[in-house]
Parts: structure tokens; sequence; C-alpha cells
């Protein structure tokens, strides 16, 4: 007997066959999650270097490419391409280092020196508010608050709860002793793993282009090559977004910081190297950086002298009017192509999501759905034959505004 084949109802069987195997897969991947997830953890901690490597190297990417364009032109193109990755790598990591020294060496000491100096006034602070208090009692006859009592109540309180401390300090530190030496060992790796990451960070650095020939070759291997090519394309445009971003980003920070310490410097304000480093730190995210960086700044300088604070906040509220308006577009330009509310929108949604990390690449990260979803979208207008513009589908009514 002739079996009849047909063509139409194979797809549809292989299809169906694919589809229970994805369902089983699931159904088997949920009922042995904790496993699954213990083997995952285990594979993303294995390769935690070559994490930290890509991420080294996609910072100093910029780096390189500016010591590239240099030496290119003061060769005058006769440095061959080799020796002139080499030399641009090494100036690269040469910066980096000089970077990192100048950090430790002098703004951390100063950070470190502005922490033991607020530790000192704490106290300080205290008895000047508990004066304030006691000013305000007298002043206002609230004697019927005892605060004598409630001083007594309170110092008794604190005894008791030192002496339980003190008794239990013994079993806390033999307890603590397990999570010490964990701690260590987790200290330990992290180190290893950036010292590592580095050393993968120069290859990935050196042999960019080579790495991704390869990984384009493995895809043109499996997929048409028209894909492929669109993939690319997606890369291309993606990686020139979070570049773009990220550097410039960093850089409008550590311009906005340098201008802070600047100028707290020439006013002669208190705790300068640590308020800039916070302001600066604090500027790569956008909207919201500046105010989450002012608030315990302004709160710091409130303690010290409340004119010296409000001072302060006029100043941060005319730096960021400047970097605004001039800094911030100087440098990056239109590299987003977000406007505020979709800025707002990724910076929220994300930030969410990852915490302050979120926060950051949130936008870039955004920036690249928005822009697939739009090349999409387009895309199947072309092929349905219509306008791709916004404006040819605003109402006639209510047109889009512009200007």
């Amino acid at each position: 007997m002739k079996l009849d084949f047909n063509r139409k109802y194979n797809t549809i069987a292989a299809y169906a066959l694919i589809v229970i195997a994805i369902g089983a897969a699931i159904v088997v991947a949920i009922a042995n999650f904790s496993s699954i997830s213990s083997f995952l953890g285990s594979i993303l901690s294995i390769l935690t270097p070559f994490f930290w490597g890509f991420a080294i190297a996609y910072i100093l990417t910029p780096v390189l490419k500016y010591w590239e364009r240099l030496l290119n032109r003061m060769s005058k193109g006769k440095l061959k391409p080799k020796p002139r990755r080499a030399l641009s790598v090494l100036l690269t990591y040469l910066f980096a280092a000089v970077v990192l020294i100048i950090f430790f060496w002098i703004v951390v000491p100063q950070i470190a020196q502005s922490f033991s100096n607020l530790a000192n006034q704490v106290p300080g602070w205290i008895e000047q508010l508990q004066t304030t208090v006691m000013e305000l009692v007298d002043k206002y006859d609230l004697q019927n608050i005892k605060l004598n009592s409630l001083e007594e109540t309170t110092f008794d309180k604190l005894m008791t709860t030192l002496e339980e401390m003190l008794k239990n300090l013994s079993t806390t530190l033999t307890s603590a002793i397990p999570q010490i030496i964990q701690a260590t060992v987790n200290v330990t790796t992290g180190v290893l793993n950036v010292i590592i990451g580095l050393i993968i960070s120069v290859y990935m650095m050196f042999n960019k282009e080579l790495f991704f020939a390869r990984i384009r070759k493995l895809l043109t291997a499996l997929f048409p090559e028209k894909s492929v090519d669109k993939m690319a394309d997606v890369i291309h445009d993606s990686n020139d977004i979070f570049s773009g971003f990220i550097s410039g980003q960093i850089l409008d920070a550590f311009i906005v910081g340098l201008l802070c310490f600047i100028f707290m410097n020439i006013f002669g304000w208190p705790y300068a190297m640590l308020i800039s480093v916070t302001v600066g730190v604090t500027n790569v995210i956008p909207y919201f950086g500046p105010f989450i960086g002012a608030i315990p700044s302004i709160f710091i300088l409130l303690m010290v002298d409340p004119w010296t604070a409000l001072w302060f906040a006029i100043f941060i509220l005319v730096l960021q009017q400047i970097d605004g308006n001039i800094i911030g577009p100087k440098i990056l330009g239109n590299s987003i192509g977000l406007s505020g509310f979709w800025v707002i929108f990724g910076i929220t949604i994300f930030g969410s999501l990852m915490g302050p990390l979120g926060m950051f690449i949130g936008v870039p990260l955004f920036a690249v759905i928005y822009s697939l979803i739009r090349q999409f979208a387009e895309w199947r207008l072309s092929k349905k034959g219509l306008p791709t513009s916004t404006e040819k589908y605003a109402s006639k009514e209510h047109p889009i505004i512009k200007k």
C-alpha cells in the first residue's frame, strides 16, 4: 500500500509536535524550577568574569576609538592597523589607570575626611537640637510634656538595651563568624573576577572586529543572510544608542561634578568633595538624578548653616539649568531620540524593575525598544502602501504642534 504524503498536513503535524514539545518543556521547567534556577545561577556565576570583561571593554571602547583616531592623524595614516590598535589599547588602559589613581589618591581621602567630620559633628547637632527643644518648652510653657521624666525613661531604656547588647555580644560574634568567612570569600572572588575580567577586556578590545565577524559568520550559517543583515543593523543602532548615551552621561556627570566642586571652593562651602561627587554621580540619571543628589547635600549643609544650604540650593538649580540647556545638549545631542515623556517613562519602568542600575540604563534600553517598534510599524505601513510620517495620522481638526 502506497502512503500519500500531503505536504500541507505534514507541515501542520510538524508544527503541532513543536508546540507539544515546547509545552512539555515549559511544564518540566516549572516542575523543576528550583533546580533549573540553581543551575542557571551557577552558569551565571562562572560567566561573571566575562560579564566584567565585556562591561569594561564596552565602557573603554570610546576612549580606544579616540586614541586610534589621534594616532592615525598624528602618523598621517602611516601607522599600520595592528600596531595602532596595540598602542591605542595600551594608552586606553593607562588613561583608565590614571583616572583611578587620581580618584583613590585625591577624591576618596577627602570623602573619608568629610564623613569623619560629619560623624564628629553629629553629637553637637543632637545637643543643639535638644537645647532648642528645651528653649521651646520653656518659651511656650509646655510642661505637660514632662520632658525630664521622658529623658530619664529614655536613658533607662538605653542602658537596659546596652546591657542586653553586651550580654549577647559573644553569641552574636560566634554566630557571625561563618557569615564573616563567607563575606571574605565573596569579596575575594569578586576581586578575582574583576582581575580576570580586566584581562578578558584586553582581548575583547584588541579583537572586537574579529569577535563580531565570528558571531555574524555563525548566524549566517544558521539563518538567512537578509535576516542576519537586519540583526546586524539592529545591533549597530543599539550600540550607537547605548554607547552614545553612556559615554555622554559619564562625561556630563564629570563636568557637572567638577563645576560644583570649583564653585563650592570659591564660595568656601564645606564638604565640597563629598557633595560634588554625590551631585556628579547621581547626575548620570536623567531628570531625577539632580534631585536625588541635591536633597542629601542640602540636608548636610542645613545642619551646618541654613543660609549656606539655601544658597547651595539656588546654585544647584542654576547649575542644572545650565547643564540641561547647554552642557547636556552639546555632549549628548540627539543620540537617544526620545522625548522627555518617554525618557521619564523608561526611567520609571526600568528603575522599578532594576533599581538604580535600571534608572541609568533604562533610557537607552527603552530607546532601543522604541526604535525597534517604530521600525516595525513603519515597515508594516510601507507594506500596505501607507505613509510612515506620524503627522499624517494626526486629527485634521487638531494637527500636531511642532513650534
